[in-house]
C-alpha cells in the first residue's frame, strides 16, 4: 500500500486551466472518490496521476517517490477505463495476460497469476469466451482482473460503471469495494454518480471548476457541506434566502444571540403559563409549524437562509454564526 500525494498540481490545455493548484492527500489503502459535474477537472486529474497528461505546475508522489515525470508504464499503476477497453479479438484470458506479456513474465507465472485475477472477479469460468460473448457486467469484472493481474501500487477507476444498468451498478459498487479491500490497494475513483460515492467511499473530495471544494468522510461532506455548491450537488437541499443562522439562534434563545444551539438538545424551558415547554430545538417550533408568538417569528422569517436536506442532514449557512444543526438529532435527545 502507498500513499499519494498532489501538491499545487497545475494543468493547462492552451488557454483554459483545467487543474489550479489542488493539494491532496490520500491515505495507504484508502478507497478515494474523485466528485463532481462533468467538466470540474476530475478525469484530467485522474489522468495526471496515471501519467497519460503531465502537469504544467506541481508535483505527484507516490509515497515518497516524486511520479511527476515518470513514463505511465512505469509508474505500476492498474488503470480501468469507463469504456472498458478490452481486445475484441482476444479471450478473457488473453485480456487479462496482456499486460503482463508486455512485462515479459514467464508463461508459468502469467497462467497462474492470470488464473487468480479471474477467481478473484468471479470468472474463471469465462476464461476462454470473447468480450463480445459477455454481459456489461462481466465485461467489467474482466477489466477490472486486468487492472489487477499486474498488482499495481494503486488502482485508477475512471467511472467505471457508467455503462452497467442501474441493478449491475448496485452489485458492481460492493463487488469493486471488496476486491479493492483484499487487494489492500490505494484506489482513486471518478464519478459523478453521488449515491455511488456515498456509499462506498471511505473519503472523497468534491471538484468544480478545476478546484478542490471540500475533502471529507460520506458522512460529513453531506451532513456538513463547507460550501452551498457542495451542499447543492451532493443531496436533495433546500435553499432560502435571509440573512443566515446568526438571526435564527436570537429567535430560538428568546433574543441572547450569544448563546449556540450545540448542546441545548434534552433541555427544556418554563412556558408562558409556568410549566415545563418543548425545547426550542423541536422540529414544529423551529419551522413556524406551531401557533404561538415564536412560531409567527419564525414564519416571518427567523428561520430564512438554512437550507435542510431533506433527508435531515445540517447545512453550514455561509456567513452565518455558525452550523444549524441535525434538528431530528436534537428533537429526538429532547423528547427522551
Amino acid at each position: 500500500m502507498i500513499s499519494i500525494r498532489i501538491q499545487n498540481l497545475t494543468k493547462r490545455f492552451g488557454t483554459v486551466t483545467a487543474l489550479h493548484g489542488l493539494d491532496l492527500a490520500i491515505e495507504p489503502g484508502e478507497l478515494f472518490f474523485l466528485l463532481g459535474p462533468s467538466g470540474c477537472g476530475k478525469t484530467t486529474l485522474l489522468r495526471c496521476l496515471a501519467g497519460f497528461y503531465l502537469p504544467d505546475e506541481g508535483r505527484i508522489l507516490f509515497g515518497d517517490e516524486d511520479v511527476t515525470r515518470l513514463a505511465p508504464h512505469k509508474r505500476n499503476t492498474g488503470m480501468m477505463f469507463q469504456s472498458y477497453a478490452l481486445w475484441p479479438h482476444m479471450t478473457v484470458a488473453q485480456n487479462v495476460a496482456f499486460g503482463l506479456e508486455e512485462r515479459k513474465i514467464s508463461k508459468e507465472e502469467i497462467r497462474r497469476r492470470v488464473g487468480e485475477a479471474l477467481e478473484s472477479v468471479r470468472m474463471s469460468a469465462y476464461a476462454g469466451r470473447q468480450p463480445n460473448q459477455l454481459s456489461g457486467g462481466q465485461q467489467q469484472r474482466v477489466a477490472l482482473a486486468r487492472a489487477l493481474v499486474i498488482r499495481p501500487r494503486c488502482l485508477l477507476l475512471d467511472e467505471p460503471l457508467s455503462n452497467l444498468d442501474a441493478k449491475l451498478r448496485l452489485e458492481m459498487r460492493t463487488e469493486i469495494r471488496r476486491v479493492a479491500k483484499a487487494f489492500k490497494l490505494t484506489t482513486v475513483y471518478v464519478t459523478h454518480d453521488q449515491k455511488e460515492a456515498l456509499s462506498v467511499s471511505d473519503r472523497m473530495a468534491v471538484l468544480d471548476g478545476g478546484r478542490i471544494l471540500q475533502v471529507g468522510t460520506p458522512r460529513e461532506i453531506y451532513r456538513r457541506p463547507a460550501r452551498k455548491t457542495v451542499a447543492h450537488f451532493i443531496g436533495e437541499t433546500d435553499f432560502r434566502g435571509g440573512h443566515g443562522a446568526g438571526i435564527c439562534r436570537r429567535a430560538c434563545d428568546g433574543g441572547n444571540g450569544d448563546r449556540s444551539l450545540r448542546g441545548r438538545a434534552g433541555r427544556s424551558r418554563p412556558g408562558a403559563d409556568g410549566g415545563r415547554g418543548r425545547d426550542p430545538v423541536d422540529p414544529p417550533r423551529m419551522l413556524g409549524a406551531e401557533p404561538g408568538a415564536r412560531g409567527a417569528q419564525h414564519r416571518a422569517g427567523a428561520h430564512r437562509g438554512i437550507g435542510l436536506p431533506r433527508r435531515g442532514g445540517a447545512v453550514r449557512v455561509p456567513g452565518g454564526r455558525g452550523d444549524a444543526e441535525d434538528l431530528r438529532a436534537e428533537s429526538a435527545v429532547s423528547r427522551s
